[in-house]
């Protein structure tokens, strides 16, 4: 059989492979070209980092490096003995400080209005909080500008002095709800763990907040905020994680249950 006899589309060997490298040239450039050119969210340098991307080899090129982050996260450090035992000094500077915190957590650590209660709170929830403001990794309107003018002491002192206050009853107080699942039980099958597991009534784990009597505003506000991404200061996530998991009927009874409990009427022994 002569050359042009085997090449020919006559033969049907010949026109099968044809056909067949035909069908692999088009699916090499659907594959490897076409459909990574469609996904709009990436970003390539040319047609050789196109091929890379798509065969999962390394990309090269300065303009597929990973994005920097567009926020700021926490690095703050909590261990379970943080301003455990302050200073009567530091208190004392604290209270001085304070003056400046009542018209929106009221005198006696006590908000009037939808900010939460700092009387009684961990001194490492404030410390920390704090410090997020100052350094951005938390925003907020009102206390990014404050707590950008404290010193690593001024916050030491302020989180001491409202550790040393006694955790009074709510200024609105709520008519006390049953505790829903979610705060019983969690979903472990979504990843929800029992809040109690790091908010305790009587102890926590170490940088999470007592809740009860906090503003079921404020509460809600938080959790959405966690859940949207808006806040971001959790360590690990951890907070952002469970609260995306939930369902707004989940963040509502958690947070209507926690602002209807009254706070245990504890002081820090110093």
């Amino acid at each position: 059989m002569s050359a042009r006899e085997i090449f020919n589309l006559r033969n049907p060997y010949f026109a099968v492979s044809v056909v067949a490298a035909t069908f692999f040239v088009l699916a090499a450039l659907g594959g490897f070209i076409v459909l990574p050119y469609a996904q709009r969210e990436l970003k390539f340098a040319g047609l050789w980092d196109v091929i890379c991307s798509a065969a999962g080899l390394p990309r090269g090129a300065p303009s597929t490096a990973a994005p920097t982050s567009a926020f700021k996260t926490s690095n703050v450090v909590l261990t379970s003995t943080t301003l455990a035992h302050p200073s009567q000094q530091s208190i004392g500077n604290g209270a001085t400080l304070a003056q400046r915190c009542a018209i929106c957590h009221g005198p006696t650590g006590i908000s009037r209005a939808d900010s939460p209660n700092l009387a009684g709170q961990y001194a490492s929830v404030i410390y920390k909080q704090l410090l997020d403001f100052r350094s951005g990794a938390r925003s907020n309107a009102v206390m990014t500008p404050f707590a950008e003018n404290l010193s690593d002491q001024e916050i030491a002192d302020l989180a001491a002095y409202y550790a040393y206050l006694p955790r009074l009853p709510a200024y609105h107080p709520e008519r006390q709800l049953p505790k829903p699942h979610v705060v019983i039980f969690g979903a472990p099958l979504r990843g929800i763990a029992p809040c109690g597991a790091c908010h305790g009534s009587l102890d926590n784990k170490t940088g999470s907040p007592w809740l009860e009597g906090q503003s079921e505003v404020y509460m809600k506000v938080q959790l959405q905020a966690f859940a949207s991404g808006r806040r971001r200061n959790d360590i690990n996530e951890q907070m952002r994680n469970i609260a995306r998991a939930m369902t707004p009927q989940e963040i509502d009874a958690a947070a209507a249950y926690y602002a209807s409990q009254p706070p245990e009427l504890v002081r820090a022994a110093y």
